[in-house]
């Protein structure tokens, strides 16, 4: 997985050196400044909430309880007496 993520941040840092990904990273990252500014109390409440939630939900992970350890079905067996005892 580790082998992966470095491939596409390897092969983003080396589209991010063109022009034309450049420019259009710019006209988004504009356009999204723009939509915060026009709609200000809402996108801000957009935002913490989009940036608040997984935060919360890894903190639920982390703190949750382990599960509990699987019970030996052949348990109740281990003291019973020999089958082939006569």
């Amino acid at each position: 997985m580790m082998t992966l993520l470095g491939i596409a941040l390897f092969v983003v840092i080396f589209a991010m050196l063109t022009p034309g990904p450049r420019a259009l990273l710019d006209h988004s990252l504009t356009g999204a400044g723009q939509w915060m500014g026009k709609y200000a109390p809402f996108s801000y409440l957009i935002l913490a909430i989009v940036l608040i939630v997984p935060l919360v939900a890894a903190i639920i992970v982390m703190k949750a309880p382990p599960p509990p350890e699987p019970e030996n079905p052949l348990a109740k067996y281990k003291n019973a007496d020999d089958v082939l005892e006569d």
